[in-house]
Order: C-alpha cells, then structure tokens, then sequence
C-alpha cells in the first residue's frame, strides 16, 4: 500500500511540475521537464518493482503463499534481527536459572516454570515449602541480566494439601 502511495505521489509531483513549467516558462522548456519527470517516475517504478520482487510479492508469491498459509507476512529484515537479537539475551538467563534450579537438591527444575522477557523473571509453579519460594527468589536474582524477579510459586507439600 505504501508502494502504491508513493508511486501516486511521485505521479502528482509530476503533473504539478508540468504545469509549472507549462503556465509559466513557455512551450520550449516542457519537452526538458516531461523528461525529467518521465526519468523520476521510472526510476521510481524500478525501485518498486525491485523491492517487490526482493520481498516476493509478486502475484504468483502472493497467490502461492495464501493458498498454503491463508495470509501474507513479511518483515523487514532488520527489524526481525533485532528482535531475535534482543530475544537471546532473556533465553539465556531462562536457561540459566533452569540450570541452578536443576542443580539445587531442594527445588525442582520439573516444578518450577521461568519465564524471561527484557530482563523481567517470572517464576510459577509449585515448591514443598514457603523457604523454597524465597530460595528460588534468589537463585534467579544471582543471574546476570536478570532485573526483576516476581513469583507465583505456590506452597503445596508433597503428597497432601496445605
């Protein structure tokens, strides 16, 4: 749709510079300001039509993709970088934590969920006993990169109720 918008802008720039030059320089400078304008519109379509074929968004791609998929995405490719960039980092403190929560006799690794975005740690999940949910508190918090840590550990003892 952008595509479409600019190309329609390129085209109103155009007209208007012909009837600049047209209504106020006389008849011998429009053949030069047709051809300037006819030079900016192709290259302006070159560019289009580069980007569309880059991006497969051709009719057939189009066609192809949402007979298999039901719809058409597309992302810029560094955006989608960065996104899985600042992704990496939140994977690593989860896989961190899993780590001392495996290795900590007291607490289970199968028990306890972690979940990481941006530095933010939420536990969840079930422990044996109310020190527990303080002991995996600071596990987490002993992790590089990690900001926060909240907790919706419940106290549930092993084979009963509370």
């Amino acid at each position: 749709m952008k595509v479409f918008l600019a190309l329609l802008v390129g085209v109103a720039i155009g007209a208007a510079a012909l009837w600049y030059f047209y209504g106020h320089h006389g008849d011998n400078q429009l053949p030069a300001a047709a051809n300037s304008v006819e030079n900016a519109a192709k290259s302006a379509r070159d560019s289009i039509e580069d980007k569309m074929r880059n991006l497969r968004l051709g009719t057939n791609d189009i066609k192809d993709e949402l007979a298999r998929r039901g719809k058409v995405v597309r992302e810029k490719a560094r955006e989608a970088g960065q996104a899985i960039a600042a992704a990496a980092p939140d994977v690593e403190i989860t896989a961190k934590i899993k780590a001392k929560l495996v290795a900590d006799r007291d607490l289970s690794a199968l028990s306890i969920s972690v979940n990481t975005t941006d530095g933010l740690v939420t536990l969840s999940g079930q422990v044996s006993q109310p020190e527990d949910v303080g002991k995996a508190i600071a596990l987490a918090l002993d992790v590089d990169g990690v900001k926060q840590v909240t907790s919706t550990l419940q106290v549930k003892p092993p084979g009963g109720s509370q």
